[in-house]
């Protein structure tokens, strides 16, 4: 009987192969040069082009990275690690190259606290065109070969040969010119933060570590003893709603003197505009609970903010009732011990799409809100405001005055001109949402003494400097994220409590969020060992004792 002949299997194509010394080296040099265009682009403008310093900064990076890269090249975890590194960088490079970002922990700590779809607006398909360039490319390749790893003992001296001479380089190369790079990295602190991924994944471990020992947090009370000194001559509640804003930035409030009318409601309400007023942050992360904390600006922490707590506790332990609407993305704990609601999580289609709801679902439920208070009360209303990218998203057609407008989240295709348009018709918008909470404590003033107060947790930046959006670290924020709007409007009742002319003194003096803690105290007519005067922008303005 003949033998059945087998067919012939095809050649398994072999897979190109290459030392792990070589494929360190290869994504060293990738990660410093490819996805670093923000710092070399800083390193050119600081240290000169051509100049010394830049060729000795390219070459002890160079010699850096290598280092570091081989030195993780281990057996099984060399690919995972090279992957990841490359996909970190190039996530990380393009909010860096694109929107002027820095990936400080302050930044981290914003990402981690988003919601899904404000981190939508985000992945857009420029984002995604660039992910696939520079991550996911790369990565394939670095799955696709086979790499060549040297008996455990050779490979711990081989590498050892590699790494201790890059070391030294590197070392040779700071010091030959120590002097130029410790008066730069001292005078452009920025220069440093954008070193990608290094600071990237600092930033993160940072982050990890300070999530672990919040956990084991114990809120402390504070202002146990408020109390309401006296009820209001007229017996009637006083009621306080506060606006948190968002993203709004002084220079495009027309109440400032900005060229275009962006506020001409709040221009015709008898309020009080604060016009030299700045941010805790420039983040919300870092700006909400600041604003509300008992800690001014150069005392807080993120730790002391969660460990103690807040303006609105003390307002409860005076007796008066406190409650939060949020139109973002939560009070960053502030709100925990009182009454709270989501209007993004009730997702409204009447105001809302994917979870994203303009700010007139905060006006909705107003009058109801105000027809039922029996007591003094407090209201926080956190807006949306003017967050960025999506700015078309926030304010509905009626209010695209300024145009053409910037009608998509990527900012990388429209003009300028566009994405301020955008911008301009948000603060619009908001002008409209304030003023229509004026209205309606107005016409309630013969049931309440009402008034309002708003500020706006950071500002934005909308291409000055080349950056966009906002975050970036305190210490570099231009003012166009730290300058924020500040607006004041007292009832009848409170205002004949201050005089007029001092106040509007004090609207062109300094001011911050450090003010908003005493100064909504002061408003409540709430005694406490934790109120400072000083710190209350009416205080010196009320004529005699509170009433």
């Amino acid at each position: 009987m003949a033998l059945e002949t087998l067919p012939a299997t095809a050649p398994r194509l072999a897979r190109p192969a290459i030392g792990s010394a070589t494929l360190s080296v290869v994504v060293a040099l990738y990660l410093l040069f490819v996805t670093n265009g923000t710092f070399w682009a800083k390193a050119v403008t600081y240290l000169g082009l051509p100049s010394f310093g830049l060729i000795l900064l390219c070459i002890g990076l160079s010699a850096l990275f290598s280092a570091l890269c081989i030195a993780v090249s281990v057996k099984y975890l060399t690919k995972p690690l090279f992957i990841l590194l490359i996909t970190s960088a190039a996530t990380a490079s393009w909010f860096m190259d694109r929107y002027g970002t820095i990936i400080d922990l302050d930044m981290i700590r914003n990402a981690a606290e988003t919601t899904g779809s404000e981190a939508g607006h985000l992945m857009t398909a420029g984002f995604l065109i660039h992910m696939t360039v520079f991550a996911l490319v790369p990565s394939l390749l670095i799955a696709l070969v086979r790499i060549r790893h040297r008996p455990i003992a050779q490979k711990v001296l081989w590498n050892l040969a590699v790494i201790l001479p890059c070391l030294a380089v590197f070392a040779a190369a700071a010091l030959a010119n120590v002097r130029t790079f410790a008066a730069t990295t001292r005078q452009h602190r920025d220069l440093v933060a954008t070193l990608n991924p290094v600071m990237p994944i600092a930033s993160t471990v940072r982050y990890l570590n300070a999530s672990g020992a919040e956990k084991n947090i114990v809120v402390q009370p504070l202002g146990t003893d408020a109390h309401v000194i006296a009820p209001a001559v007229s017996g009637k509640p006083r009621v306080a709603i506060i606006i948190a804003g968002e993203t709004a930035r002084a220079d495009d409030f027309s109440l400032g003197g900005y060229s275009r009318l962006t506020n001409p409601e709040l221009s015709r309400q008898d309020i009080s505009y604060f016009s030299d007023t700045t941010s805790c942050g420039t983040a919300t992360a870092v700006s909400l609970p600041c604003m509300f904390s008992v800690y001014t600006r150069g005392e807080y922490t993120h730790e002391k903010g969660l460990e103690t707590e807040n303006l609105i506790d003390v307002l409860t332990h005076a007796g008066i009732k406190a409650e939060w609407w949020d139109n973002n993305t939560g009070s960053k704990a502030i709100a925990n011990r009182i009454a709270y609601t989501s209007f993004s999580d009730r997702n409204d289609p009447r105001f809302c799409i994917d979870h994203e709801c303009r700010d007139d679902v905060l006006l909705d439920g107003l009058d109801a809100w105000l027809d039922g208070v029996k007591g003094d009360s407090v209201l926080v209303l956190h807006q949306i405001g003017s967050h960025g990218p999506s700015y078309f998203q926030r304010y509905p057609d009626a209010f695209r005055r300024f145009t053409p407008d910037c009608r998509t989240s990527e900012l990388g295709n429209c003009s300028r001109d566009e994405i301020v348009n955008a911008y301009d018709n948000t603060v619009l918008y908001t002008d409209q949402v304030l003023s229509t909470i004026i209205d309606k404590l107005k016409s309630r003033e013969d049931r309440m003494a009402g008034s309002m107060i708003y500020m706006s947790d950071h500002g934005e930046s909308l291409g000055e400097h080349g950056l966009y959006l906002h975050g970036a670290p305190y210490f570099i924020a231009p003012s166009q994220q730290t300058h924020i709007p500040f607006v004041l409007w007292l009832g009848r009742e409170a205002k004949a409590r201050i005089e007029p002319s001092c106040v509007a003194a004090k609207t062109i003096e300094p001011q911050s969020h450090d003010n908003l803690f005493h100064t909504v105290l002061g408003m409540m007519n709430v005694a406490t060992r934790v109120y400072d005067p000083a710190l209350d922008v009416l205080s010196s303005c009320r004529a005699g004792a509170a009433s």
